[in-house]
């Protein structure tokens, strides 16, 4: 089986969040969903799980940061493509998201950054696969 990642993601409006990750373009996994928490379906072996900060305090072990004045963690997620990259922007800007800096084109590499409603940060990027094979 291979190796699965979820991101714990705290958010202050589950609902809400739920139809931000679904208008990006992410599914939601009603199975391990409620009122308190949704999984969005990032890819077969990607989830993330947004949880109402109530839920995620009580996995942390640590006191809950603010996404909308500090960072915490960026979430990096590769696209087949630099339209890719542009649409999944497009897309969270539509749905309430920000944009909060400019692309970033290094050629080999192009990444654009996007928060969504609470002030989380992830990272849309494509690399040239020539790049990196070396």
């Amino acid at each position: 089986m291979p190796q699965m990642i979820f991101v714990n993601i705290p958010v202050t409006d589950v609902a809400r969040s739920r139809k931000f990750f679904e208008a990006v373009g992410y599914k939601i996994n009603e199975q391990f969903s409620d009122h308190t928490a949704a999984c969005v379906v990032v890819s077969e072996t990607i989830f993330f799980m947004i949880l109402n900060h109530e839920r995620f305090q009580g996995f942390a072990t640590k006191p809950l940061a603010n996404p909308a004045t500090s960072t915490a963690v960026m979430v990096a997620l590769s696209q087949d493509d630099r339209a890719a990259v542009d649409r999944v922007i497009a897309a969270a800007v539509a749905a309430g998201g920000s944009e909060p800096k400019p692309a970033t084109d290094m050629g080999f590499m192009y990444n654009r950054v996007f928060q969504d409603p609470d002030g989380n940060v992830f990272e849309a990027f494509w690399m040239d696969p020539s790049a990196v094979q070396g």
